[in-house]
């Protein structure tokens, strides 16, 4: 082993290990492990800037932007709000909304159809009286059992494309994924509809979680009359700094005021709402011409009318709250909302909100004006739980201009007309001449974290194949798997490639095992497609936790799951997709 080879899997194994403890956004420390190998000499700048000009990011980058304008069109939500049916045969409800979910999922990026239709399917399981925990995970998977069926299912089957061009291959067809993912997949949606089923929990909600236990975290107390507190600011009366309270909401003569300014003056009989550990309530009491309300029946419903309402959010991957207090990030003064109640591993944590450290997949409940839902829809830092009302194109012309162009770009990559980068230029072309989307919406739906995890990912790629680490890692598993041959071989890969799925990220998992594998097929003397498309399938078929792939982690909140409850029902998963994948890759491009 050489030193440049010994230095770049340090780098790749610090890397790593920065990933699984989360010390910083995965996106910030993939380009801090790429500035490291350019700043020592390792990559030049050339090769290091490779793969912000790469044809799969590029093409995810144009995907975003088609994948927004067909979500905010409306076209897609009655399809699935119908697929759902009565409820009566729970099962046969499973069914239906797997199915074309898996469908949608094929063309559209996974992440804003689990945002979309979580609160559409919660609202319907509340209202038919079901536990949305037997329809939040099936929702979940369908979208990725769909996304490994074509070439822009997933951002990561676009990723291992771009990178096969790079190295004067021909990449994969629309659909040739689809060879090993529909049986998998119709498997899987089987497996969820009878085994899966009977695994499902019935739990309750976060936001039943919330309502229930409200009167552990809320309080109130009033302004009394001749208080010294009068004419007092908020920050000059003390209430910004308890030791355990949380102030949410002033009541005024009947006006709501949420959030509470800290230059916002009291006055007489003002009605303050906290949150909180109420052992500390002995704080509010200890502040004369404050009387604080004991035995109160205060409920989550009785803080919004007017202006005010309450919305759940949970804290997603790339978010910049992450790893910061609630009040290090300011979230008060930022997003014009206060958080009432963070939810965590199937509970609420019970300590002072602004102390709260966050984590992604953190379900907030936020209390917030009315127009809230809309103004932060398309935020990168939390994923919105409450159905937004009106959707950005209202005029139906441009909804069928939205959906016939994605028709179009997919007949024009599948019949290979244009190539899959040339066809999404013209659709997102299309998109802008037509006016179905502003610039600025498009920004707003363009993932710039994603792209720069994943131009960076394939810098440190780069540097694996370039300095012989990927052969030298190859040349190991190979002798590892002697005995068993091509097919250990490949089993190694997709085990690798899931186990780095589920502790980092997929496109990162995908982007590390690509030179790896392209050595192990080299080295064996095999077609190397056999082990892109096993990587392919091993970076999206991530069920067995919560953290793995963003669509598990945004209904683990708000379906009121434990991280268990997706060992259960998911490692069931990963051995089926591992047995299908293994069996079909090795008679179709093996044997």
């Amino acid at each position: 082993m050489t030193f440049e080879i010994g230095f770049v899997l340090l780098v790749v194994i610090g890397m790593l290990v920065c990933l699984i403890k989360e010390i910083a956004r995965p996106d910030f420390i993939v380009f801090c492990a790429l500035a490291v190998l350019l700043l020592t000499g390792v990559l030049s700048p050339s090769d290091a800037l490779r793969g912000f000009s790469n044809e799969g990011m590029l093409t995810v980058a144009l995907l975003f932007i088609v994948a927004g304008a067909v979500k905010q069109s409306g076209f897609l939500t009655p399809i699935v709000t119908k697929s759902l049916g009565s409820g009566k045969n729970q099962r046969r409800s499973l069914l239906q909304m797997m199915v074309p979910l898996s469908t949608l999922s094929a063309f559209l990026n996974n992440t804003p159809i689990v945002v979309m239709f979580t609160p559409v399917v919660r609202k319907w399981c509340k209202e038919r009286e079901i536990s949305p925990s037997k329809f939040l995970i099936p929702l979940s998977y369908a979208t990725i059992f769909g996304g490994t069926l074509t070439l822009i299912g997933t951002s990561t089957n676009l990723v291992i494309h771009g990178f096969m061009l790079e190295n004067g291959m021909d990449g994969f067809s629309m659909f040739q994924l689809a060879i090993v993912s529909l049986p998998a997949g119709l498997l899987g949606i089987l497996y969820m509809v009878t085994i899966g089923y009977k695994l499902l929990p019935t739990r309750k909600t976060s936001e039943e979680s919330f309502d229930e236990s409200s009167r552990e975290y809320l309080s109130e107390a009033y302004v009394e009359s001749n208080s010294p507190l009068i004419g007092k600011t908020i920050e000059e009366a003390g209430l910004r700094s308890l030791q355990g309270l949380y102030l949410i909401e002033l009541i005024r003569s009947g006006d709501r005021t949420a959030p509470v300014a800290s230059f916002l003056k009291l006055k007489e009989n003002d009605r303050l709402i906290f949150t909180g550990v109420l052992s500390t309530i002995v704080e509010l009491q200890n502040i004369k011409g404050l009387r604080v309300e004991t035995g109160t029946k205060l409920k989550l419903e009785s803080l919004q009318n007017g202006s005010a309402s309450l919305v759940e959010a949970v804290v997603s991957h790339q978010s910049s709250l992450i790893q910061q207090t609630v009040k290090e990030s300011r979230f008060r003064s930022k997003y014009d909302a206060g958080i009432v109640a963070v939810h965590r591993n199937d509970e609420r944590i019970n300590s002072k909100v602004g102390d709260i450290k966050l984590k992604a997949g953190d379900t907030l409940l936020l209390l917030a004006n009315k127009d809230f839902a809309n103004r932060w829809s398309n935020s990168r830092d939390f994923y919105l739980m409450s159905q937004i009302e009106d959707p950005e194109i209202v005029n139906p012309k441009k909804s069928i201009i939205a959906i016939i162009t994605l028709i179009i770009m997919i007949l024009l990559a599948t019949f290979n007309i244009l190539p899959m980068f040339k066809a999404a230029v013209l659709a997102v072309i299309t998109l802008f001449v037509t006016k179905t989307i502003s610039f600025e919406g498009a920004r707003k739906h363009i993932q710039f974290d994603v792209l720069l995890l994943i131009a960076c990912a394939i810098g440190i790629g780069i540097a694996l194949e370039q300095t012989g680490a990927a052969a030298l890692v190859a040349n190991y598993f190979v002798l590892m798997t002697k005995g068993a041959g091509v097919v250990g071989a490949i089993i190694v890969v997709y085990f690798l490639t899931t186990l780095f799925t589920e502790i980092i990220t997929n496109n990162a998992a995908a982007v590390l095992m690509f030179p790896i594998s392209l050595a192990i097929a080299n080295q064996l003397s095999v077609d190397p497609m056999a082990f892109f498309v096993t990587i392919a399938i091993a970076a999206s078929a991530s069920f067995a936790t919560p953290i793995g792939y963003q669509a598990n982690l945004i209904v683990y909140g708000p379906g009121g799951y434990r991280f268990s409850d997706y060992l259960k029902i998911g490692i069931p998963l990963n051995i089926l997709y591992l047995v299908v994948t293994v069996v079909i890759v090795y008679f179709v491009w093996i044997f």
